[in-house]
């Protein structure tokens, strides 16, 4: 037996030396990521600002995001991925250290604030599509699915856990403004890493067409492709179900409800994040389902439903185990999605394909923060969060039923223990 097969299936895609860097710079970017938050925030907070200039901020970075994700898909499919990485994290360095500089000069202002925030979002929108492109060309086909494991443990360790930590600690000895720069030197060495993976060269495009041309053909791609419709439809009702309750509502249920404070919260969206991480890893660690779509939608809209008994219990440690089951799921259910995309919309869409998602999952986000606080006025925490738990089951029920995704997983089978493969270089790499 090889030293490859006695290797662990999550290991695997780390034998390769462009996944190694990528991954390596991936987790830097995160990790600073994770500091800016939480730096931008208290910067915020140290210049005197209000609730309301702390929202623009925040909104600005959406914004961006929104404003650019598909013009970010279109360069995906045109452009070289790896070049659109290191000018995404050209952006982050001189974004982070230019903040940071004019903050411990005391010259930053909030507007300034909120347009760096803005031009980070519109940079973030050009990342993700063109690291979904990308890892196809960097592994065989049987291993995108533990590296997409190592990403959804990645995220919520180093963004949601780890950065924010190590930034609440340089804020406390320090400044903001030395956050701020200290999440841009993590940036400059994510810019080194993603700058030495190698790369095939770009060929030349069969057909010359606009980026409106580009766009059309994506989305005409995603009407007439049942699976991605029926997941996408289902993606967007889903965040506008949930999301705002959990954004909004949970801190005050944590508070009216347990008599806990900040740590309290702290400890339910930690319990959410370690349990993204896991659920990740465990997926990653295991065969693809032969039942891909099918699961995929369920561990989303069953997984979910745990979350009900957050607008009623008294425990604390009931919502961190209700927020652990409905990370875990959901973690899983994304280490699939990823993995699904890479291995059935076609290498030159793939760009495209990818900022649909994010686009759709953007989209109706305000919205659902803007209901959720309405609502819960109006009904209550309990039945809020009953609804937010509940609604996703039938949503996701009806996408599977609908869409008839059980005949078409049958018919376009994924994974099996004999697949093996050389990385499929094509597209713009």
């Amino acid at each position: 037996m090889s030293r490859v097969t006695r290797l662990p299936r999550a290991l695997r895609p780390f034998r390769h030396r462009d996944y190694r860097l990528l991954i390596g710079s991936m987790a830097l970017s995160l990790f600073a990521s994770g500091m800016w938050i939480v730096a931008v925030v208290w910067q915020v907070v140290a210049m005197g600002g209000t609730p309301s200039e702390l929202s623009v901020v925040a909104t600005a970075t959406s914004v961006g995001m929104l404003g650019a994700i598909l013009v970010g898909g279109v360069a995906a499919d045109r452009l070289s991925r790896r070049a659109l990485l290191v000018v995404v994290e050209c952006v982050r360095v001189v974004t982070a250290l230019g903040a940071g500089c004019l903050a411990l000069l005391g010259e930053l202002q909030i507007w300034q604030l909120a347009a760096i925030t803005f031009l980070v979002g519109a940079a973030e929108a050009f990342f993700f599509p063109a690291y979904t492109a990308l890892l196809p060309t960097l592994l065989p086909r049987d291993e995108l699915l533990a590296a997409n494991g190592v990403e959804g443990a990645l995220r919520p360790a180093t963004q949601n856990a780890l950065g924010p930590a190590v930034a609440g600690a340089v804020v406390g000895a320090f400044v903001p403004g030395a956050a701020l720069a200290a999440a841009g030197g993590f940036y400059l060495v994510a810019l080194v890493l993603v700058a030495l993976i190698r790369t095939p060269p770009v060929p030349a495009p069969e057909v010359a067409r606009s980026v409106l041309g580009d766009l059309r053909e994506g989305f005409a791609y995603m009407f007439r492709t049942g699976w991605l419709f029926a997941t996408l439809a289902f993606a967007s009702l889903y965040v506008l179900v949930l999301m705002g309750p959990i954004e909004v509502l949970l801190p005050f249920a944590v508070r009216d409800q347990t008599g806990a404070g900040a740590g309290g919260y702290a400890l339910v969206l930690g319990a959410f994040g370690v349990g993204g991480a896991l659920g990740s890893l465990a997926v990653s660690s295991m065969q693809l389902p032969r039942r891909y779509l099918t699961w995929m939608i369920l561990l989303w809209a069953v997984g979910i439903t745990p979350i009900a008994v957050i607008g009623y219990t008294e425990r604390l440690w009931l919502m961190a185990v209700a927020a652990f089951v409905a990370g875990a799921t959901g973690g899983a259910a994304i280490v699939i999605w990823g993995t699904l995309l890479q291995r059935r919309v076609p290498p030159h869409l793939m760009g495209r394909v990818s900022s649909l998602d994010f686009f759709v999952s953007l989209a109706l986000l305000p919205v659902s923060m803007a209901a959720a606080g309405p609502v819960g006025e109006a009904i209550g925490l309990g039945p809020t969060f009953v609804l937010a738990g509940v609604v996703p089951v039938f949503l996701g029920v009806a996408a599977i039923l609908i869409w008839r995704l059980p005949a078409d997983e049958i018919a376009h089978p994924l994974d099996t223990e004999s697949e093996t493969g050389a990385p499929v270089r094509t597209g713009a790499a």
